[in-house]
């Protein structure tokens, strides 16, 4: 039996939404449809890639590793189907993208080169900002399109924004930690232990809505903008975090590990997706753009608002290829 990239798909949508229900819902097909295919994904690895339980699905340490390999396929594949057309040479021009600091870090460098490679006559101008910068960039006509944290976009009325990945916020602490003991995680037993919180991206003012939600408060010793002093003040035991599987490494800078825990509180993904102001025309290398994150991210890439209105209905090649 052989791998499809209809499973490698099913998996990475499960993966990043972290609930079958839910990664059916985004890909359009039953959850039986997803739960089969994972299944048989792990049958043909010999490994289990995700730990099911009643809030929801996380990844193995296996499936963490396969879940790089899996995304880097679906990108590869992308760049494959595109580059066989003939009319990638013939889209040209210079797309003004905004980004904020979390996605030109940690999302847009591997699909930045890759989507060269293929639109060699496409130039990609980037611009990094915070997030409501950007969205006044776009309303000003200084952007052609953005890829930052949809989650995070206020105008929503004149900013139009569609989600690519969404990644799982977890619980990082040091393997001796004594929290590694427990079996289920709430933000109440994480409030005790002292907190260090990353400010960088609004994620201050994400985590304080889920916190206030569940009616706790973290234990906060240290604010930094620094996602690598957060990985080595969590190595070295000084504190715990909630962040995402994005900027998730398993080592610090020193060497020290990291480990995550799921949290049972209902706690929002990190949602990163393409913005772009309403009612602006697109130019073709704007639309190469978005079709190849779309494609790269989600297995499907057409216009962005659904449909295929250059091609006059006919699917692209990258709708086409979606179904191997």
């Amino acid at each position: 039996m052989s791998i499809s990239l209809k499973q490698i798909r099913y998996f990475v949508a499960a993966a990043e939404a972290g609930r079958i229900g839910q990664a059916a819902v985004e890909l359009n097909v039953s959850q039986s449809a997803v739960t089969a295919a994972i299944q048989q994904l792990e049958a043909r690895l010999g490994t289990r890639l995700l730990d099911r339980a009643p809030s929801g699905v996380s990844v193995t340490l296996e499936g963490g590793r396969f879940l790089s390999q899996a995304r880097h396929i679906l990108a590869s594949v992308a760049e494959a189907m595109r580059s066989t057309s003939a009319s990638a040479d013939s889209v040209s021009g210079t797309v003004r993208v905004g980004v904020s600091y979390t996605v030109a870090g940690y999302f847009l460098p591997r699909h930045h080169m890759r989507f060269a490679r293929v639109f060699p006559k496409v130039q990609l101008e980037l611009f990094e900002a915070q997030r409501d910068v950007v969205e006044q960039a776009l309303l000003d006509g200084a952007l052609d399109i953005a890829v930052i944290l949809v989650s995070n976009v206020a105008d929503r009325e004149r900013i139009g924004c569609e989600t690519l990945t969404r990644s799982r916020r977890r619980l990082w602490l040091a393997p001796e930690h004594p929290l590694m003991e427990r079996e289920a995680i709430l933000l109440a037993d994480i409030a005790s232990h002292p907190y260090v919180m990353l400010t960088v991206d609004e994620a201050r003012h994400t985590a304080k809505r889920y916190w206030t939600s569940a009616g706790f408060e973290p234990n906060v010793i240290f604010r930094t903008s620094s996602v690598e002093a957060v990985r080595s003040m969590v190595a070295g035991n000084m504190g715990v975090t909630v962040l995402s599987d994005m900027v998730y490494r398993p080592w610090s800078l020193e060497g020290q590990r990291i480990e995550t825990r799921l949290v049972e509180d209902d706690i929002p993904t990190m949602d990163v997706g393409l913005a772009w102001r309403h009612g602006q025309p697109s130019a073709p290398a704007t639309d190469a753009f978005r079709n190849f994150l779309r494609f790269a991210l989600t297995g499907v890439g057409n216009g962005r608002d659904g449909g295929s209105e250059r091609s006059g209905g006919k699917p692209s090649i990258f709708e086409m290829s979606s179904s191997a």
